[in-house]
């Protein structure tokens, strides 16, 4: 058994009822006082230590940075956004609530508002667009010509252009691909009256949009402080109902602002190489001068277009999704083209498979003298193949096409309507340039 202490046998330490501790005496002012300035003097030994070590070391370290960074920063990368569909009130699982509904009803019916209340609501949307016109310049495209006495001319046309892109080197605008057709000379306004030199980075014809570029050195650091970059949105969220703000030259004139609603937007439009999301809107738009289009977040969703309108539309305004050209506005920046093919397709839904044709994209349109139609491809082809890709939707073409080179060469292999089965076709196809 474990031995048992009464007691009488417990240790002595646990019988101590008295300590003692000694307390040192407070320190008298002057000590305080000695101690503080002796802290201070030597922090400021420290300090200067420290600022010198900074000051000698900062430059090396910089330049090894920049040195391990050095030819990454002036190329601009534009990430993609996903194909969702937008979620509708539809899609969102809610309880009803007639009662809270009611209430509400109520108390709006029962309010009368002001004007004053009007321009509070209005107020965000104010500051929005005004944030968003310092991202907004003037592009000045000059042409030299001579009038009917052989004397030398000077003719200017004024566009709108958005800033997209800042690197060490340059400032990128995007806008419109007349803005710098046959320019003998480009010069950009930025929103406080600067101005600079402009030149052609890179044009696309199909969707009719170009790049400018402004030498970052010509641009005062004033300037740059005052000016906004804007921000490429997600136009595959936009829905009917949603508020947008049209910037750049809505109503004809540069800085202009408008404000309106999307009323439809149309999926999987047919276009050269691809598909797009179009969106019509109430907003007013001038697509020769360039008009853009912003979301409530401020961020660029789409820019206004004439190609896609037709007698039913021609009150209202068709915007471009900005989400579809992505890839393209970035080969755009970076100086590049972007590969051509020059076909128009549909996706063979399941029923039309079951009526026998095959898997692939249906070839509704080939655009004359492109490389498609210049290789022997024609309105009726099915393309299954580009190169040794499998291509089965518009989507899977349109990346396809995206991650060609321009000028290179590949096989396009189609399926084509015989006597009695489709043959399958191939055909070598050099790559142009939009």
């Amino acid at each position: 058994m474990p031995e048992m202490n009464g007691p009488e046998k417990e240790p002595a330490e646990k019988r101590q009822f008295i300590k003692e501790k000694i307390v040192k005496q407070p320190m008298t002012r002057r000590e305080i006082a000695g101690r503080a300035a002796m802290a201070g003097g030597l922090a400021v030994v420290f300090g200067v230590v420290a600022a010198a070590t900074f000051a000698f070391t900062s430059p090396l370290f910089k330049g090894f940075v920049e040195t391990e960074s050095q030819g990454d920063d002036s190329t601009v990368c534009i990430p993609r956004d996903e194909l969702t569909a937008a979620v509708t009130e539809a899609e969102v699982s809610t309880e009803p609530s007639e009662p809270i509904e009611q209430q509400v009803e109520d108390a709006v019916s029962s309010y009368r508002f002001t004007m004053e209340d009007f321009s509070r609501i209005l107020s965000p949307l104010k500051e929005l667009a005004q944030k968003a016109d310092k991202g907004i310049v003037t592009v000045h495209s000059v042409r030299h010509e001579t009038d009917w006495f052989n004397n030398p001319v000077e003719n200017t046309g004024f566009f709108a252009g958005a800033l997209i892109a800042e690197t060490p080197t340059e400032l990128l605008i995007l806008t419109t691909e007349e803005a710098v057709e046959d320019a003998d000379a480009i010069r950009v306004t930025f929103h406080d009256g600067a101005e600079a030199v402009g030149t052609k980075k890179q044009t696309d014809r199909v969707s009719g949009m170009a790049v400018v570029s402004v030498n970052r050195t010509d641009v005062s650091e004033e300037t740059a402080q005052k000016m906004e970059i804007l921000t490429l949105g997600n136009s595959y969220q936009m829905k009917i109902g949603d508020m947008v703000i049209a910037v750049g030259s809505p109503v004809g004139v540069v800085h202009s602002v408008d404000y309106g609603g999307i009323g439809y937007v149309a999926k999987s439009v047919p276009v050269t190489d691809g598909s797009i999301r179009v969106m019509y809107s109430d907003i007013s738009g001038n697509a020769p001068m360039g008009t853009f289009l912003m979301n409530v977040s401020g961020e660029v969703i789409g820019w206004v277009t004439d190609q896609y309108k037709n007698e039913n539309t021609q009150n209202v305004t068709a915007v471009a999704g900005i989400s579809d050209y992505k890839g393209i506005i970035e080969r755009m920046s970076n100086g590049l083209s972007t590969a051509y093919l020059g076909i128009q397709g549909q996706d063979i839904t399941a029923e039309m498979e079951e009526g026998g044709l095959p898997a692939g994209v249906y070839i509704t349109a080939v655009a004359a003298e492109s490389p498609a139609y210049e290789a022997g491809i024609q309105n009726g082809d099915i393309l299954v193949r580009i190169g040794t890709g499998e291509v089965r939707t518009v989507r899977e073409l349109q990346n396809r096409i995206e991650n060609l080179q321009a000028g290179s060469s590949t096989v396009i292999t189609v399926k084509r309507k015989g006597i009695d089965e489709y043959k399958e076709l191939e055909y070598q196809v050099t790559i142009g340039a939009r």
